[in-house]
């Protein structure tokens, strides 16, 4: 096993020299605690004299965590999302481009190795966490639990950058020094570090911060790392160790390092089995800590919309799943977060408080205010301070479960025939039952296709539809999505059309007014939530089991019955609505995992979960190949509108699931191996 190593390049060490004071200086903080102006005068002597400027020093570590709030959002990755394509810039919501297979090693999208595309350059800030660690004693005005606490802090990040890279590029280098502008070169280029050794490495320091973070952050803290937040990723990390694409991949058997080892191991069935319980008792313990402070799965009890109170009051269940399903992201800090990221910024000379950028705004928030604006346009298209850049894809709409909670293709109820013949949204006068249960979530009368008909509500919550409603600053907007309609495409604004005329309200609030910065309600993007944990506990129980039990049905049904749908056994064993294909599966590991699998890309909707899962369990290949597929924007009546169409090709292949290293890293480290296919 080779020793933790320094870095990899001369230009980099010089840059990680002098990063934290010109972080500083460019840095929008991170969250209240961190609302800052540094100085621009400052040296690395003085910012570690007083606890002031050493503040300042923690928020530049802060500072290179990945924005997915912006257009180089991992949270693109994926099939969730697809770009407009009139006047396509490519150099626009690149993350995008990785799925068409337009990565390029010279410079690569979202290269968070050297910071290409204009992305953080994680290896300088695990070079500024490193001096952070190395300086922050050297403080005097400060407590020493303080100063444990502060370096602790920088210890996690520096581990959670490692993981992010090693997500991203398989082995990498491990930089656990600081390094010294005259440090040899012999001293910093060095080669990779093979997946086991980076793995315990991350977990490792997680374990070292964790003794000496402060246990839950509260108030004008929230945003820094706590020992929830710490331990909720040291499992997602033991998480992705047992994973397939990470413990015994064959595909990889041939990527070795100079002593001739493959860089991925070759792990038998017992060894990934002791990975796979190793991950089960880090999730456990991360949800015994959080649930010892109250973190508890998100539920709305704040004012509702005025337009939505006559709705609620009569069908207050119903209308209560949909508001606790379509704020559970957008609720500022609530009580299922358990870390998230934020920063402030000015928008139009309006300090925005939290979290939004004048243009992106979330991963998908751009996309999701849908310009959607005041009544008085006529179309409610007016994408003053957002825009329809970004639209949901078909397949996106068809993967939400039926409203009996099973996939369209195991609910007897579903008719894959008829799903896209034209229908209307129950009515009071023509179908009281059905109008009841759709009351606030359907326009009465509205004109759809049988696909949009009993759906859970997580779908009615997340994707805007022709047909549903798009709530927006105390509007409930009726949305159709047809030509010059609310939603819909419109000739002067042909750039902001949805394209695939799919909308995503999931991340906008409902109060947000996308036509107005200063009415645009802001929030820190979701790192971990509970939820999260809960079906990471049933993926890695089924695992260690022979057979799936109650007690793995018992952590997908946590989520299920927030959603509104019916436990896992009362689907699969007793329900009626499960084709006899599909009955019982869930007594069955293999098909249990495909269960807990696909609650996951339901629950996380939208949230950068899906690309990540489907790389580590070793199906990306088989699920981003699909053409992403959409409906006729330009139509202006129902028969026209919903046929689906060809939107955007898309190619992935085993050579685009770990990105290249830089063409220019290799030229000055010649000990760095190029990963397969590049």
């Amino acid at each position: 096993m080779k020793s933790i190593r320094k870095f990899i390049s001369r230009d980099v060490a010089r840059h990680v020299c002098t990063s934290i004071v010109a972080a500083m200086c460019v840095f929008p903080s991170c969250s209240d605690y961190l609302d800052i102006v540094p100085d621009k005068n400052l040296t690395m002597e003085n910012i570690f004299s007083v606890r002031e400027e050493a503040l300042n020093a923690l928020a530049s570590i802060y500072w290179y965590l990945p924005e997915d709030s912006k257009r180089k959002s991992s949270w693109l990755l994926g099939d969730e999302w697809v770009q407009n394509e009139v006047n396509v810039d490519y150099t626009q919501w690149s993350p995008i481009r990785v799925m068409e297979r337009r990565q390029s090693a010279d410079n690569p999208y979202l290269g968070i190795w050297s910071g290409t595309d204009g992305a953080k350059p994680l290896y300088v800030g695990i070079g500024v966490c490193n001096d952070f660690i190395n300086r922050i004693d050297a403080v005097q005005d400060m407590s020493s639990t303080e100063k444990a606490d502060w370096k602790a802090q920088a210890k996690f990040l520096k581990a959670y950058y490692h993981f992010l890279l090693l997500r991203q590029y398989g082995p990498i280098v491990l930089m656990d020094k600081a390094v010294a502008y005259n440090d040899d070169l012999s001293t910093m280029y060095v080669p990779r570090s093979k997946i086991d050794e980076c793995f315990n490495y991350i977990v490792k320091t997680i374990d070292e911060a964790i003794l000496d973070l402060y246990p839950i952050r509260e108030g004008p803290d929230l945003g820094k790392i706590d020992q929830l937040g710490a331990s909720a990723i040291k499992a997602r990390v033991l998480l992705y160790r047992a994973s397939p694409f990470y413990s015994g991949n064959g595909d990889y058997l041939s990527f070795k390092d100079w002593d001739g080892q493959p860089f991925f191991p070759q792990d038998d069935a017992a060894t990934t089995q002791t990975k796979w319980q190793e991950a089960l008792i880090a999730i456990n313990e991360a949800i015994r800590l959080c649930e010892s402070k109250s973190v508890t799965l998100y539920k709305y009890e704040k004012r509702v919309l005025g337009v939505d109170q006559e709705d609620f009051d009569a069908n207050p269940d119903i209308m209560q799943t949909y508001y606790d399903l379509r704020m559970v992201l957008c609720d500022r800090w609530n009580k299922e977060l358990i870390w998230g990221y934020s920063n402030i910024v000015t928008i139009g000379g309006t300090n925005m408080a939290q979290d939004v950028d004048r243009e992106i705004f979330t991963a998908a928030q751009i996309m999701i205010q849908n310009g959607l604006g005041h009544p008085s346009t006529p179309s409610f298209n007016d994408p003053l301070n957002s825009s329809q850049v970004l639209g949901a894809t078909y397949k996106t709409l068809e993967r939400f479960y039926t409203a009996n909670g099973l996939p369209l293709n195991e609910d007897i109820t579903f008719n894959d025939a008829t799903k896209y013949d034209i229908v209307t949204a129950p009515a009071p006068d023509t179908d009281p039952t059905g109008y009841a249960k759709t009351r606030g979530i359907l326009q009465p009368g509205g004109e759809m296709i049988k696909l949009y008909l009993n759906r859970e509500m997580r779908f009615y919550a997340n994707v805007g539809i022709s047909g549903g409603y798009w709530r927006s600053y105390d509007w409930r907007i009726p949305t159709k999505f047809y030509y010059n309609t609310p939603g819909g495409n419109q000739s002067a604004q042909a750039n902001y059309a949805f394209w695939t005329a799919i909308g995503a309200q999931k991340l906008v609030h409902i109060s947000s007014f996308g036509r107005d910065a200063r009415t645009i309600v802001v929030y820190p993007i979701p790192i971990v939530r509970l939820a999260d944990l809960y079906l990471m506990k049933a993926e890695a129980l089924n695992e260690t089991l022979d057979a799936p039990n109650a007690d793995v049905w018992e952590a997908v049904d946590k989520v299920r019955r927030r959603a509104g749908i019916p436990t896992v056994d009362s689907t699969y064993n007793i329900g009626i609505y499960v084709t006899p294909a599909a009955r019982n599966k869930h007594r069955n590991k293999d098909d249990m995992r495909e269960i807990i699998a696909h609650e996951r890309k339901v629950e996380f909707a939208f949230e950068g979960h899906i690309f990540w899962d489907m790389l580590r369990t070793k199906k990306a290949v088989q699920e981003f190949n699909d053409p992403v597929m959409g409906w006729d924007k330009l139509a202006t009546n129902a028969a026209d509108f919903f046929k689906l169409k060809l939107c955007q090709p898309r190619m992935f292949t085993l050579r685009d699931c770990l990105w290249p290293l830089p063409t220019s890293e290799l030229n000055k480290n010649k000990q760095l191996i190029q990963n397969p296919g590049w």
